[in-house]
């Protein structure tokens, strides 16, 4: 055979594996597990960081003070900095809205070793704990919660034992690009961390979806939640990390009722998003850069090139392979569409789409080799070997 063959025949190999052999990873009827009403609910905190988000939350903050939950919740929203008014206008909206009480309050700018979101998440966790809450929500100001949606999360994580239960919040595909780049990445997420592993009891892989994350208050302290995970940029798969390592379970899955607002309407605006933590992924280590896109270049972009090649060369076994391929890499992604209510017709350009993934990858390695860093929100975070040791409590 040709050496386009047996590469075609080795990402055939690989898709036939994950296919069977990677958690089911492309079902997406991992959602809120069996769940019954506790004899008691129990009270919880709903903590909300939020950075410049006058555009959002008028769609999201009504959601979180309409739950309809029968147990004591209140809202610690922290205006993490920002000139756009958030902290006035999040008092507004509850002041016209009614509902669960809130409270509005700044951190102030976090001290080296911390990423701003965390240093704000860990202001919020302390007024939350005054009030000695069973459970602690960690929301992001995007996300629009239906009516029940805590009260779902507190039955499933108590019915279930879990001391984590994260939902992958519902994206919105509104735009030509969203509707392209946006399955995409849960589906790659799903691929890296797939659902079904995440919920085992002993297993090793652990995740979750910053923008929907209750977690038990006591889980929280034993895990040291956030100070454990202070630099982290990708700070959900961190929490879930440290949760498991302490000793607690974890669940994720799909959503129902919890919704992004958060638009995307440009290619930059996702290729901002995607390429200010890829190689963070990474470690920032240059072989798994270079294995990484080996590995996508392999997976996503050889089956139609070889495919291609094979018909245009006569090339009868790589054309064969490299279309199988494309077939089994595109009915892996056809539930991903339908979940998000997409044509199917889209499923095809995949290989398309994780091209862009490839760019997006590199370009994050290249600006943290110009010294720019993980970059957000006006923020740029240093490299984690480069923070200070976390302050102590007394000294906050």
């Amino acid at each position: 055979m040709s050496a386009v063959a047996w590469i075609a025949a080795g990402s055939l190999a690989v898709w036939l594996w994950l296919l069977l052999g990677q958690g089911f990873f492309w079902r997406t009827d991992v959602r809120l597990p069996p769940r019954g009403e506790p004899s008691r609910w129990p009270s919880v905190g709903v903590v909300v960081p939020a950075r410049d988000e006058a555009a959002v939350l008028p769609e999201s903050l009504p959601s979180l003070l309409a739950q309809d939950y029968p147990g004591r919740a209140e809202i610690f929203l922290v205006d993490d900095g920002s000139s756009d008014g958030t902290g006035d206008l999040a008092r507004a909206l509850a002041e016209r809205h009614g509902g669960l009480p809130l409270t509005v309050s700044s951190p102030g700018e976090p001290p080296p070793g911390w990423t701003g979101k965390l240093w704000a998440v860990r202001h919020g966790i302390g007024l939350a704990r005054a009030r000695e809450p069973d459970y602690l929500l960690l929301t992001d100001a995007d996300i629009a919660h239906a009516p029940d949606s805590l009260r779902e999360l507190v039955a499933a994580a108590g019915t279930g034992g879990f001391d984590l239960v994260s939902q992958m919040a519902r994206l919105r595909v509104a735009s030509v690009w969203e509707r392209l780049v946006v399955p995409a990445f849960v589906y790659f997420f799903a691929q890296l961390y797939p659902f079904r592993w995440i919920a085992r009891q002993g297993s090793r892989t652990a995740a979750a979806a910053g923008g929907c994350v209750l977690l038990r208050a006591e889980a929280a302290e034993r895990a040291r939640i956030p100070d454990a995970i202070r630099h982290a940029v990708i700070d959900d798969v961190a929490l879930a990390r440290a949760v498991q390592r302490s000793g607690g379970r974890v669940w994720l899955g799909l959503a129902e009722g919890v919704d992004s607002v958060r638009p995307y309407p440009r290619l930059g605006d996702l290729w901002r998003m995607v390429s200010r933590s890829a190689y963070a992924q990474l470690r920032h280590n240059p072989l798994l850069l270079i294995g990484t896109v080996a590995g996508l270049a392999l997976v996503y972009l050889v089956p139609p090139v070889a495919l291609f090649a094979g018909l245009a060369t006569g090339n009868a076994v790589a054309a064969t392979a490299g279309g199988l391929a494309w077939l089994v890499m595109t009915g892996t992604y056809l539930p991903m569409l339908r979940y998000y209510r997409l044509p199917l017709l889209l499923a095809p350009l995949l290989p398309g789409t994780a091209f862009l993934y490839l760019l997006m990858t590199v370009d994050s390695a290249v600006q943290h080799y110009r010294g720019r860093g993980a970059q957000w929100k006006g923020r740029t975070y240093a490299r984690p070997d480069t923070t200070a040791p976390a302050p102590s409590p007394e000294q906050n």
